[in-house]
């Protein structure tokens, strides 16, 4: 039996007043989605441990069977391994958002989505300016970056960008949890202020801002951690010989790579709504003729959640059914060896918050001969009667990599 996971990164959501009442997975159109759901058996997953922030980090980590309280460190290491800086021993890495200040606001997180070849521009300027032997930028993809401090103490506390938009900046700068990090936590913040000076005066800017483009005139640091420590999924599930991940997005990728899996990049593949549907999923299914495990990620959903922007999610979650789900579904039915098939998403992005929340997800499990159960449609209300019920943390993995 060869697996693959499904990931629509944030695609559950709350129960919307201008859909009626209705969740977004209720309200859309996701016939596949939904014929796997009756076909096969469903539940709810609890992906972020009590006491964990609602990240990506933890929650997809967690759907992979790693414990966050022996591996955790942050997303700052998992995407250093995306980008491929071997971590030291004293190296302590934070995701490096390059995010739009008006003002006092902090108007996104992304910098109006500014692209990889921009922000490379950015990020060399800042470490050609602000770059030492303790502190080092290095470009990453679109808004997501970079910055490694050489000895430097990670018991800081570190707002997300994504959970703040339209709100006062100053107030959520860095801040020490112990005395012994206040040194660490003044020079990020002197990088941030100095960042925002040099960035707003810089061309690429001035000319952003005269095409009426959100300016990319700050740097953010958080989530800080050091190299984690975690065993191979290999090591992990005997059945996993071979697996690859595919994502655009650096963390995942970077989790991926201390899971031992493969990454395999797919031209064109964005992370928002205009992604490369149609590349991801052959390049699933090429890896999975040869492979035991795929583990397919994709972010559109929790973007168009970080806006707001319920069209635009909607429109993610429809794609995700016409585009991903049925094309790999119809593929592999029709394969010799048989293939177990599972829809979820990471955590909830709810349009109405704009951010992550940590409440169980809705998934899904299929393949062939399953024993159905009474669910018949895929969304977070209909699942809380699937036979699953409720799974915990890690648990998960161990129950779909048990099957076959």
């Amino acid at each position: 039996m060869k697996h693959i996971i499904i990931l629509a990164d944030g695609s559950a959501d709350w129960a919307c007043p201008s859909l009626g009442g209705k969740t977004l997975f209720q309200y859309a159109h996701t016939p596949n989605i939904d014929l796997l759901a009756k076909m096969g058996r469903c539940g709810r997953l609890k992906t972020v441990p009590d006491g964990f922030h609602p990240g990506s980090e933890v929650a997809n980590s967690s759907i992979l069977g790693y414990d966050q309280y022996k591996v955790y460190e942050g997303r700052g290491s998992l995407e250093a391994a995306s980008i491929g800086y071997e971590m030291r021993p004293d190296d302590m890495a934070l995701r490096c958002n390059i995010v739009c200040l008006e003002g006092d606001i902090l108007k996104n997180h992304s910098a109006g989505h500014i692209s990889t070849e921009e922000a490379d521009v950015l990020i060399k300027y800042l470490d050609e300016k602000l770059g030492n032997d303790i502190v080092r930028f290095y470009t990453g993809v679109q808004y997501r970056h970079l910055l490694v401090v050489k000895g430097g103490d990670k018991r800081l506390k570190c707002t997300p960008p994504h959970d703040v938009p339209l709100q006062p900046w100053r107030p959520l700068l860095i801040q020490a949890e112990v005395p012994e990090a206040q040194t660490t936590a003044d020079l990020l913040n002197s990088l941030i202020l100095k960042s925002h000076e040099l960035l707003s005066k810089h061309p690429l800017n001035l000319k952003r801002q005269a095409e009426g483009k959100d300016p990319a005139n700050s740097i953010w640091p958080w989530s800080p951690g050091f190299r984690p420590n975690m065993e191979s999924l290999t090591h992990m599930y005997p059945q996993i010989k071979e697996g690859s991940v595919i994502s655009a997005v650096d963390l995942i990728k970077g989790i991926g790579h201390y899971a031992g899996l493969k990454n395999i990049e797919v031209p064109g593949a964005t992370g928002l709504y205009n992604t490369n549907y149609e590349g991801k999923v052959q390049a699933a299914l090429n890896a999975l003729k040869k492979e035991d495990f795929v583990y397919l990620h994709i972010e559109a959903p929790d973007e168009a959640g970080h806006e707001g922007d319920i069209p635009l999610k909607l429109r993610t979650i429809e794609d995700i059914d016409a585009k991903v789900v049925g094309p790999i579904y119809n593929e592999v039915k029709t394969w010799e060896e048989p293939v177990a098939i599972s829809v979820l998403p990471d955590h909830p992005t709810p349009c109405e918050l704009r951010t992550h929340t940590g409440e169980p997800i809705p998934f899904l499990i299929y393949f062939p001969g399953i024993q159905p159960d009474n669910v018949e449609v895929f969304d977070e209300v209909s699942c809380v009667e699937g036979s699953y019920g409720l799974l915990e943390c890690g648990t998960f993995m161990k129950l779909f990599m048990s099957i076959g």
